[in-house]
C-alpha cells in the first residue's frame, strides 16, 4: 500500500536539519519501500506491503516506527503524520473551495494535516483568529485553509492551529498536496 508521510518542521530556518537522501535511506533502513521523497519539508513516499510484520502496515505504527528512527539517528523528535494514498485522493476531492487553480492559488490554499480530530468547539476558537478574507474548514482530521494574502501574513499558523485546536499538526501547501498525491500513482 502506497502511504505519503509528513513530517513537522524540519528544515525550518536552520533547524531540525535532515538532508533527504538521508531521509530516504533511513525509510529504507527500517522495511519501507519504493522511497520517493519530494522538497526539503519532509515528505516522503512509500510503500509497506509487509504481511510477516503488521507494525509495517498500521498507520500509528509506522509513525512510532518512523519517528522512534528519526529520533535515534537524529536526537531530536520529529512529529509523522500518515495518510494512504486514497485518503490524499479524498482530501483532493473534498476541498470545500471547489476547483482551485495550482498556479493562481496554490500557495494560498492549504491543508494542515491533524494527528486527531479535535473536541468539539475547539475550531470556533480558531475561526475567531482568521481574518475576514480567510477561511478555515474543518473536515475529519483536515483543516482546509484559504488565506487570500498569503499563509505568511495569517495569524492561522500550524503552530496556533495545534494550540487552539489542541492535537499535533502539519500544514503543506495545494501544490504540494496535490503533487504528492501525483507521485504517491506511480
Amino acid at each position: 500500500m502506497k502511504y505519503i508521510s509528513l513530517l513537522r518542521g524540519i528544515n525550518v530556518s536552520g533547524q531540525k536539519k535532515i538532508n533527504m537522501d538521508d531521509l530516504k535511506s533511513l525509510y529504507e533502513k527500517v522495511g519501507l519501500q519504493d522511497v520517493v521523497t519530494y522538497i526539503q519539508s519532509g515528505n516522503v513516499i512509500f510503500s509497506s506491503d509487509n504481511k510477516n510484520k503488521p507494525d509495517l502496515c498500521a498507520l500509528p505504527d509506522l509513525c512510532t516506527l518512523i519517528e522512534k528512527a528519526i529520533e535515534k539517528k537524529y536526537k531530536f523528535h520529529v512529529p509523522v503524520e500518515i495518510r494512504t494514498h486514497r485518503e490524499l485522493s479524498n482530501i483532493i476531492k473534498n476541498c470545500p473551495f471547489g476547483s482551485v487553480d495550482i498556479e493562481q492559488e496554490g500557495t494560498k490554499v492549504l491543508v494542515t494535516f491533524l494527528s486527531s480530530k479535535p473536541l468539539k468547539g475547539k475550531l470556533g476558537k480558531a475561526l475567531e483568529y482568521a481574518a475576514t478574507s480567510e477561511k478555515l474548514v474543518l473536515e475529519g482530521k483536515e483543516v482546509y485553509l484559504y488565506c487570500p494574502n498569503g499563509y505568511g501574513k495569517s495569524k492561522l499558523s500550524n503552530t496556533f492551529l495545534e494550540k487552539t485546536l489542541g492535537v499535533g499538526a502539519t500544514t503543506r501547501n495545494w501544490k504540494s498536496v496535490n503533487q504528492l498525491y501525483e507521485l504517491s500513482m506511480s
